[in-house]
């Protein structure tokens, strides 16, 4: 691994930042017509016929791929892309930044790590920050959208504490293969809790598909592509900052794309997130060992 982004590494971060929170945009575009969780089926049915033929079937982790599929996507994108159906883009965008915290949460009372004075602060201001946008006079009938996102991004952590038990499993075979198990969980998921599947499939016009396509192809099996690619050169930490950007390219994209406003109070909650989710994710540099000659 190298300490030193180049040029290209730093377009690629970019890229991945720019593709993961756009794709939010063309997800609300899409629901606004289309059940929330056939949309997801319909994503990731592409994602899985796009990468499944690259990797070996890890047999022996089957029954693994099967939990960490049901808990990490269809738990998971059920919740955030149906509470999203009745949120902007930029308040959901915003919230979902918790999965950070939560997975930090989990790894201290599951995996036994130990998150410095840093981190523990930067979970404080997270929460807070979501009880800020919480409190926007707006969003007073949309606690129960609000809490799906919550909700989702919890399950996402709780999935990564799972994925982060495989052993010698590499990163686009788990996207590959989560792809190919929540593909039939998110249909059953859809006939349980949706109706109107048929007449929505039918009715169904380019925006839906070309979100599906977007979803599918671009937003996860290029993004995931591109991130792993960066992981592999380099320390989490040096690339981690990349994710900041997730959020404000939503937000941006809401806003110019779907016509959504930005209130003061949702603005300042959403810096607090990001603010919060940076203490978290950025490391601070080692303090340089002192000479003989320093005082």
């Amino acid at each position: 691994m190298t300490n030193r982004l180049s040029i290209l590494d730093i377009l690629v971060g970019l890229c991945v930042a720019l593709v993961w929170g756009t794709g939010v945009v063309f997800a609300k575009a899409a629901i606004a017509e289309f059940p929330p969780i056939l949309l997801m089926a319909f994503r990731f049915l592409v994602t899985a016929l796009a990468l499944v033929w690259f990797v070996r079937p890890p047999v022996k982790q089957f029954s693994n791929f099967f939990w960490i599929a049901l808990i990490a996507s269809t738990i998971q994108y059920s919740l955030t892309f149906t509470g999203l159906k009745w949120l902007d883009v930029s308040v959901a965008a915003l919230v979902v930044q918790l999965e950070v915290p939560f997975l930090v949460l989990l790894g201290a009372l599951i995996l036994r790590e130990r998150p410095g004075m840093r981190k523990w602060a930067g979970i404080v201001l997270a929460f807070v920050g979501v009880g800020l946008i919480a409190g926007e006079p707006r969003l007073g009938s949309a606690w129960f959208a609000l809490t799906l996102v919550v909700s989702g991004a919890f399950s996402w952590a709780v999935g990564q504490v799972m994925v982060r038990r495989l052993k010698s499993v590499d990163g686009l075979t788990v996207t590959a293969w989560v792809a190919v198990f929540a593909t039939p969980q998110l249909f059953v998921m859809s006939f349980l809790f949706e109706q109107g599947q048929v007449q929505a499939i039918r009715n169904s016009d380019w925006i839906v598909w070309t979100s599906v396509v977007y979803m599918g192809l671009i937003m996860t099996a290029l993004g995931y592509g591109l991130w792993y690619s960066l992981v592999r050169k380099h320390p989490v930490s040096l690339v981690a900052p990349f994710l900041l950007m997730l959020p404000v390219f939503s937000v941006l994209g809401g806003l110019i794309f779907l016509g959504e406003k930005l209130t003061p109070q949702i603005a300042i909650g959403g810096a607090v997130v990001i603010a919060g989710v940076s203490f978290i994710l950025l490391e601070r540099a080692p303090k340089a060992p002192a000479t003989s000659g320093e005082a």
